[in-house]
This record gives C-alpha cells, structure tokens and sequence, in this order.
C-alpha cells in the first residue's frame, strides 16, 4: 500500500502544508498501527481502565517546552483518528511553524481514555519529527545557496517518517532508498575494479533494464573526479550527479579547509550536479555551501536528532506552573 493510500481523502487535514514523500510499498497506517500495538500490548492501557470511566471526555492541550520548528502535526491527526475517529483535533500552528517555550499551539477533544491512549504514540512521532526539522531548518538556512540533504541513516521501519520532517524543515530529500536512485559508493567501485568499470556497468544495467533515473557516483580524490570527467566527456552516460566525499578537512583550530571541495567543484564546473559529504557539521555548512557545490548531505540530520520537548496536558495551568518552576515552560 502506498503512503498516499494510507491517508483516508475524507480527511480533513487543514494542518497538512508539506506532503509525505511518496514510497511505493511504505504503510503509514500500518507503522501507526505498530506503535499503537506495542504501547497497548495484549491488555491495553491497564492504567486508563483503572482510574478513567470510560464514557468521560476532556480537553488536552499540546504545549511546547522548548523553542523549535513544530512537525508532525499532521501525523498526530492520523493517530488520533485511528484510535478514535470522534477526537476532535485543532490547531493553532502547522507544520514548519516555529513555536517558542510555553507555546499551546493545538488542542484535542473527546473521550478522556483514547486521548491518554493516543498521547503518547502521537508525542513520540512529533517530537522526533520536530527535532529533525528544527536541525534541518537551521542546517538548511546555514547552508545556502547549497541544499541540505538527509541520508539514509534512518531509524528502522521510521525512513519515511523521519525523511518527511526533513522536508517540513526545509530540507531537501535524498534517494529514499535502494530503489529509487543509483549511488555508486566506495564498496561498489571497490568490487567492480575501479571507477569506471564501475560507471559502465550501471550504464549497462539501466540501458538492458530500459530504465531512467538520477545516477551519483562517489569520488574521494580529484584524481578520481578527473577520470570520471573524462570518461563522460568521451562517452555517452547516465551519470547526473558526482558526491565529493570527505574534500573538507578538519583543522587543529577546529576550522575546516574546504579548498579540495572548491577545486572539484570547479573541475566539474556545474556539468554535473554535485553533492559534498563528510565533516558536515553546523559549525561547517555555511563555510561549505559557499564552495558553489549543489547539495550538501548530513546524516546527522536524522542519525542522531534530539528530540524536542512536547507535552499533552489537560490541565494546562498545573503544567505551566511545574514548568516555570524547572524551566521548562
């Protein structure tokens, strides 16, 4: 099932302003599902069915600890609406809004049981969501002109998840996975003897198969990206995009010398698009989006994101004073 089969067109998702990027086997419901299934286990929320009659109904208030780039707001609808078609969700901000501590930018209504059910599936997607974007958003506006990229270091069964806040941050998405793009990398030259065995190969792979699609080749010297420019200056190819790998070179000061990076990037002098990756960090990217290179790709967008700090309560007033009084709100 793909991902736009999941969301139900009866919806009305007035929060949705950046759609998921499109997957052709991913199953949005179904990773719900999963993690509605492993909070409940076999007996469900053994607490709510002890201290909650099931037939009272609240109103809770999402509230914002930390300044940040809100996402997932749009995910929080899906999960409320599997666990409770009749929740009533609104909003204040949508998806990409920046929200400052203390914020209460939405509300949900109904059955006091099911929200508590929901509450924390929904947190967890959204504050994850909302980490990645507020890094994104920050690497993004660091990085210009260059686009910045995640990569494929994404927590298991999430890629989507994970690449769709990437785009509500204002990033860009790299090939979503093994199917959707040709990334030839260190392993694959490795294997194949060299470069451009390497790049003749999947010419003729894509030519046999008679498919069409982005083929990114990966140099880590500016011998290599030389043999790649003249082997296509001679030779019709499918190549579009050349990764310069590790061209920006930490310094003892804790700088970084992005002179490599700007030599390849002027040896390929815009015939290809090009991508620089390695030592990314938000120290470095404005220093490496000056270089004229096209993208710039970090793992650390998705790999290693701290979450931003989400809260649903129901009563508001208690939280906002508790917060006050650690900070936090």
């Amino acid at each position: 099932m793909s991902v736009a089969q999941t969301i139900n067109p009866g919806l009305s998702f007035r929060s949705m302003v950046v759609k998921p990027p499109s997957h052709p086997t991913y199953d949005m419901k179904g990773v719900i599902k999963l993690a509605l299934a492993e909070d409940a286990g076999d007996r469900g929320d053994v607490t709510c069915l002890a201290t909650i009659p099931f037939d009272m109904e609240v109103e809770a208030h999402f509230l914002a600890k930390e300044d940040g780039i809100v996402a997932g707001i749009s995910l929080a609808e899906m999960i409320f609406h599997e666990v409770d078609p009749s929740l009533k969700v609104e909003w204040s901000q949508k998806d990409g809004d920046y929200v400052q501590k203390g914020l209460q930018f939405g509300k949900v209504s109904g059955q006091a049981h099911n929200i508590v059910v929901a509450e924390r599936v929904v947190l967890n997607f959204m504050q994850r969501m909302s980490g990645i974007a507020t890094l994104t958003k920050t690497m993004a506006d660091a990085a210009r002109p260059a686009c910045i990229l995640e990569t494929r270091k994404t927590a298991p069964g999430l890629r989507l998840v994970d690449k769709w806040a990437v785009l509500i941050g204002g990033g860009r998405n790299h090939r979503m996975g093994l199917f959707d793009m040709v990334m030839i990398k260190d392993n694959h030259i490795s294997i194949a003897g060299g470069i451009i065995n390497a790049i003749k190969s999947v010419d003729q792979y894509l030519e046999q198969q008679n498919l069409q699609m982005e083929v990114e080749v990966e140099t880590r010297t500016l011998e290599e990206v030389d043999e790649v420019l003249r082997y296509t200056s001679q030779t019709k190819s499918s190549l579009t995009r050349i990764m310069l790998d590790n061209m920006v070179i930490p310094l003892p000061n804790g700088d970084v010398d992005v002179s490599m990076l700007k030599d390849a990037v002027e040896m390929i002098n815009r015939r290809f698009e090009t991508e620089a990756s390695g030592n990314v960090t938000l120290d470095t990217v404005h220093k490496i989006g000056q270089t004229g290179v096209t993208y710039i790709s970090s793992g650390a967008l998705t790999h290693s994101v701290k979450a931003l700090d989400i809260s649903l309560k129901i009563d508001t007033e208690l939280a906002l004073q508790v917060g006050r009084r650690t900070k936090r709100a």
